[in-house]
């Protein structure tokens, strides 16, 4: 995690509420949704996948990540998904309030990698 934990893009960017009660950026390239402003990454996995619905697919991972991270006190899930002439780039992860469990970006990247729950999302964000 060479990156700052504070994500400029996210940060400085336009933010509006969703219906859904989160932070939603969207800048036509990078679609991004977090629990908390300001957005920051304490810990974070990448992947790439095929081009798809941004929004769907944030929100699919959203409920993955938190399925999966939920009893991790003061988990605050950040998601981003960026368009680019190779498909997506999806950055999963978010803050913790306090300590960082030491495995948690392996979980995150286990979750990204896992084949059932990527054709999951494929199908939920397919284009339509």
């Amino acid at each position: 995690m060479a990156q700052a934990r504070y994500h400029s893009a996210l940060n400085g960017g336009t933010w509006r509420w969703d219906r859904r009660g989160w932070h939603v950026s969207d800048d036509g390239a990078t679609y991004v949704i977090a629990r908390r402003r300001p957005a920051q990454w304490d810990a974070w996995a990448e992947t790439r996948l095929p081009d798809m619905g941004r929004r769907r697919l944030a929100h699919a991972v959203r409920q993955d990540i938190w399925r999966r991270l939920r009893r991790v006190r003061g988990f605050a899930p950040v998601i981003s998904v960026t368009r680019d002439r190779a498909g997506l780039l999806l950055r999963a992860g978010g803050s913790v309030a306090g300590v960082a469990p030491p495995d948690l970006p392996d979980r995150i990247a286990a979750l990204l990698e896992e084949p059932r729950v990527r054709a999951a999302w494929l199908r939920a964000a397919r284009h339509r």
